[in-house]
């Protein structure tokens, strides 16, 4: 499971209760939305988590191919 510490979890939780008051009119306490923040981070944060890491993954690729790119321009001729 996805541990927030407390900063990143009252912000988080602070969202929750701007949403739901915004966008569907109802308001929720600080209790719900920390219980919705727990529900969310234990049933999907692995789904975001493992996405963070597949991006991560892409732009160390990236560099590595750069890195591969450039070894190949410096690399010198060997003579016949």
């Amino acid at each position: 499971m996805i541990e927030l510490d407390t900063r990143q979890k009252s912000i988080v939780v602070d969202k929750l209760k701007t949403y739901f008051d915004q966008e569907l009119q109802q308001d929720i306490g600080q209790f719900d939305a920390e219980f919705l923040l727990d529900f969310f981070a234990k049933e999907a944060g692995i789904f975001f988590y493992n996405k963070g890491i597949e991006d991560a993954k892409a732009v160390i690729d990236a560099q590595f191919q750069s890195i591969d790119m450039a070894l190949i321009d410096i690399e010198q001729p060997e003579p016949f």
